[in-house]
């Protein structure tokens, strides 16, 4: 097969390297050459301050000794290259005046900054929501680990995808000691560091991965005219309006859609030098990521937290560049200095399609971002997640499916 250049790819608007092959370009140029999805964009703009707004809310929470919890000015500051607050603490907290409060203590003769009622009552929303869900959190968990090759994960990059997962935020004590029939913490090799994993009793637990599932919807629908050979062992693609899909892109992608594979929960075996072992390979572990994925509350993780897992999960392979490999399962954003890796089949326009408690809960903060300065009231919290699913998307540009 040609090798071919970067040159060609930007010619032809096609960022996304025919499956299998290689192209002569670096991981920056592949990451730039890629086709930009509207709609994920226009999520991630906002998504980018969000994420800001909540490291400051967790660090508010986190400083009970106040009545209301707060935290002094000063020390937002002196966190302000950290939480990438590009024009200092004062001014952030300034523009979103729905969820922080800012106020002077005569006792103290400092400024300090608080959560609003409206902002209050999200957190404790979201809080209700996980704890309403710890069977479904204690499940999420389990099959995690179920995907690693030794049934067990490093706590600390457990810890790195923590509020993904919808875990509490004292989940060693509300999930893992609770349940000492499903979990147990081991000390590791190195010092200071512990390995979660599972008891005797549950390593042969069978699971059911989230593509197997959508394969027998598939089948299952009325009037279905889907091969079953064709779907045995396919994914579910979809690509965004305006990205060309050559016929030599469509075919390659019709051939992986067929290459058999070992699934996530399923023991990897010996691994096979030859062409097809290697494909076989790289559709494992993009069936371990999908899998991934799909157990996140708002199907989408930052690509360096994924990339924790990949000696847990035996992927050798590139983590971002296997999301850029495959752009009709993915979508990878560099918004707010940061690499965010979507599930494409959770989201239409803008917006999960399946929401979950948890999920509607954040997206409620999201609306007080967006808000900003705006001096209105938000009259119906639920009401981003329900106009997604009815009248009004919250964003323009929806996806399109394309069957390959």
């Amino acid at each position: 097969m040609p090798i071919l250049t970067l040159k060609t790819i930007l010619k032809h608007q096609n960022p996304c390297r025919v499956i299998g092959s290689r192209f002569k370009t670096s991981s920056v140029q592949y990451v730039a050459s890629r086709f930009r999805d509207p709609t994920f964009e226009k999520l991630m703009d906002k998504y980018k301050n969000l994420l800001k707004v909540i490291a400051i809310q967790d660090l508010i929470l986190a400083n009970p000794t106040h009545n209301p919890p707060s935290v002094s000015l000063d020390f937002l500051s002196r966190l302000s290259q950290k939480l990438h607050l590009n024009r200092g603490a004062a001014s952030f907290l300034r523009k979103y005046p729905h969820i922080f409060h800012i106020f002077y203590d005569p006792n103290k003769f400092r400024t300090f900054c608080r959560l609003t009622d409206a902002a209050m009552r999200v957190s404790r929303q979201e809080a209700e929501a996980i704890n309403a869900s710890l069977d479904a959190v204690v499940d999420r968990l389990v099959r995690l680990l179920s995907m690693s090759t030794t049934k067990s994960l490093p706590l600390r990059a457990v810890f790195k995808v923590w509020r993904e997962l919808g875990l509490p935020d004292d989940f060693e004590d509300s999930i893992i000691s609770r349940n000492s029939h499903i979990f147990k913490l081991v000390d590791a090799h190195e010092p200071n560091t512990h390995i979660l994993t599972l008891t005797d009793e549950m390593r042969d637990k069978s699971f059911v991965a989230c593509v197997e599932n959508w394969r027998v919807m598939e089948c299952c629908r009325e009037n279905c005219a889907v091969d079953r050979t064709e779907i045995r062992y396919s994914f579910k693609h979809s690509y965004p309006p305006g990205m060309r899909l050559v016929r030599d892109f469509k075919a390659k992608v019709k051939e992986w859609q067929r290459l058999p594979y070992v699934g996530p929960y399923e023991e990897m075996g010996e691994k096979k030098r030859s062409k097809a072992g290697i494909m076989g390979l790289e559709k494992r572990a993009v069936a371990i990521v999908h899998e991934f994925l799909s157990l996140t509350v708002e199907r989408m993780v930052e690509v360096e937290k994924i990339s924790h897992f990949r000696k847990s999960f035996a992927i050798d392979l590139n983590i971002r560049d296997l999301f850029l490999d495959h752009p009709g399962l993915f979508y990878l954003s560099t918004k707010g200095k940061r690499h965010t890796v979507f599930l494409r089949e959770g989201y239409e326009r803008g917006c999960l399609i399946n929401p979950n408690p948890v999920y509607n809960a954040r997206r409620k903060l999201l609306d007080l971002v967006v808000l900003g300065r705006h001096a209105m009231l938000i009259n119906n919290e639920s009401r981003s997640v329900e106009n997604c699913q009815t009248q009004k998307p919250c964003l323009q540009d929806g996806g399109r499916d394309e069957s390959i």
